[in-house]
């Protein structure tokens, strides 16, 4: 043990010869008993928080837990296909990739179609939610969302912003997450019925006063006009979750809404509960995203996962090399494990 402060001179003591001080002391015995015990005890600590268990040192995740190294295949798949912007030959590429995907492994993707005008050209613009049901059988529902569009330019690149923007963490970490989750889950029993929507234009703007959220607002005025036989009871969204440098605070929107904030102190319990400390339960960022649509319009408690601290937001540089299939096993591990334990009319995980 080394200390940045200088030691001190002591006075040698004759132990053999002084009677208040030395072995025979009883004072001096039990003050080396203690001094024993504190290096025992301090020991012991190091030992126990240099292990796995210490609170804030990144945890692998097996592919037993969830497969990431499967999920960042597709999120490279997706990015292949290059921009996906909203109306786009590579959102149709986009969509026939993520069509063909879940029909192979036994699931329907549902359309949920409506017209938008490109605020840029005025031209019309098909869009399309897609939605994906597992065990629809289920009435009281889970909802699982991001978006898949990506934005027409990485405007914030300062070298280049009319430049090619992939969104590999904005757009496709969270559709490659959720097919490798689906495919988990499918044949897994979960209390509550899971429902994946993918939102069709969350960023087809060009500048910051174009509308943002087209598709999951479409969505919520559909489900307050037109309410379905299922009830969704919770939804999580996840935005920019791929970031190889995984950091995902509370967000704060999803704090304020009364009914959202024991569902975001329930999965960042399950977090910690599964040793996946990328979840820091402290509030950092206010975001607008599309949760917010879905807690004012249609009411669903809803909270967003976003790791908002990445350098290549918007910019030419989101690439699926920034991206990395650990944290897309951390974030699967945490939603997968929640999923399992949430139960229609019980207190929510950890709460």
């Amino acid at each position: 043990m080394s200390s940045s402060s200088s030691p001190q001179q002591q006075t040698r003591q004759d132990y053999g010869t002084n009677p208040a001080s030395g072995w025979k002391n009883p004072y001096v015995v039990m003050a080396i008993i203690a001094g024993l015990l504190v290096i025992g005890v301090g020991t012991g600590l190091y030992a126990y928080f240099a292990g796995s268990s210490y609170p804030g040192e990144p945890q692998s995740v097996s592919t037993a837990e969830f497969d990431g190294e499967q999920a960042y295949a597709y999120l490279k798949e997706i990015c292949d296909i290059g921009p996906r912007k909203s109306g786009s030959e590579g959102m149709e590429k986009q969509q026939a990739y993520i069509t063909e995907y879940f029909k192979s492994i036994g699931l329907e993707v549902k359309r949920q179609e409506f017209t938008e005008r490109d605020p840029q050209s005025g031209e019309a613009v098909e869009l399309a939610n897609l939605i994906i049901e597992l065990h629809p059988d289920k009435k009281d529902r889970v909802l699982l969302c991001c978006h898949y569009d990506t934005r027409p330019y990485p405007n914030e690149d300062r070298r280049n912003p009319l430049g090619t923007f992939i969104g590999a963490n904005d757009g496709a970490s969270g559709v490659a997450l959720y097919m490798q989750l689906a495919k988990e889950l499918k044949d897994v029993e979960t209390g509550y019925g899971v429902d994946i929507i993918l939102f069709d234009g969350e960023e087809l703007v060009y500048r910051s006063s174009d509308r943002y959220f087209l598709g999951s607002e479409y969505f919520s005025h559909d489900y307050a006009k037109n309410p379905p036989a299922h009830k969704y009871h919770y939804g999580i969204l996840v935005d920019m979750i791929g970031d190889s440098e995984l950091q995902i605070y509370q967000e704060r929107n999803s704090l304020a809404f009364q009914d959202t904030a024991p569902l975001v102190r329930s999965v960042w319990r399950t977090a910690r509960s599964v040793e996946v400390f990328e979840f820091i339960n402290r509030p950092k960022y206010e975001i607008r995203d599309d949760h917010l649509a879905l807690n004012q319009t249609a009411n669903i408690p809803t909270c967003d996962l976003i790791d908002f601290d990445y350098p290549y937001w918007h910019t030419e540089g989101d690439t699926a090399d920034k991206c990395s299939a650990e944290s897309l096993a951390k974030v699967g591990h945490v939603l997968k494990t929640w999923l399992q334990r949430a139960k229609p009319g019980a207190a929510l995980p950890g709460n």
